[in-house]
């Protein structure tokens, strides 16, 4: 049983919780909870470690590193490697997508569709506490790749002037921007075609996983 803060596994865990370049250094990452534990587990992904609070470890040590408003009563430690990489023939493909709960929800989106996602530099690492709850257990499912991975042909979500989207292709890549910015233009302009999802007068735009469902579900039905 784990009683001190100062123990070694606790300090790794606080650091990869906070600090995505702890997580890309060590190459590990942490899932709080049975939710993303048992989804793993389904993916034939094994812990590096596994601690259980009040078998392994003092319940109130869990309490204070959890990220989590309720503590958990599992916590896993995981190896970035032993998560899917390469593509599928519909993907999402996320230009400097910074929040990283849009990145979990993107990831929990493509797995309902069946497509994969593409993270440019910039976006939210995928593996950090926030985007792994979105993702509700699909980072263990949905194959991730590097932006310019991402199959063609690419169709860009943009804001205003482009085809509606029931005219989206049932193949390649949907590329999407962070809601403020958008896509920039040489990154528009490197896309076969453009798709503008039509919004009530006034809106200024949709959230940018809610243009990727809309995009994916209109791809599925081609």
């Amino acid at each position: 049983m784990i009683t001190s803060t100062h123990n070694a596994k606790l300090k790794l865990i606080r650091r990869l919780l906070a600090s995505r370049r702890q997580r890309e250094k060590e190459g590990l990452f942490v899932c709080e909870g049975d939710d993303l534990v048992d989804a793993a587990r389904a993916a034939g992904i094994e812990p590096v470690d596994l601690l259980v609070a009040g078998e392994d470890v003092e319940p109130a040590l869990v309490a204070e590193l959890s990220t989590r408003g309720h503590p958990p009563r599992v916590i896993g430690v995981y190896r970035r490697a032993d998560l899917a990489h390469g593509v599928r023939p519909l993907t999402l493909a996320l230009w400097h997508v910074g929040d990283p709960g849009n990145v979990g929800t993107l990831v929990r989106t493509a797995d309902a569709f069946g497509a994969g996602v593409a993270l440019s530099a910039g976006c939210a690492d995928a593996t950090g506490p926030k985007a792994l709850r979105a993702s509700a257990g699909a980072i263990f499912r949905v194959p991730l790749a590097q932006f310019d991975q991402a199959p063609h042909p690419w169709t860009a979500l943009v804001a205003h002037g482009a085809n509606p989207p029931d005219q989206v292709p049932g193949r390649g890549s949907f590329v999407l921007g962070a809601e403020r910015e958008g896509l920039p233009a040489d990154i528009v302009a490197r896309c076969e075609a453009q798709v503008t999802i039509p919004l009530e007068a006034g809106a200024e735009s949709l959230n940018v996983a809610a243009a990727g469902a809309i995009a994916l579900y209109q791809a599925r039905r081609r």
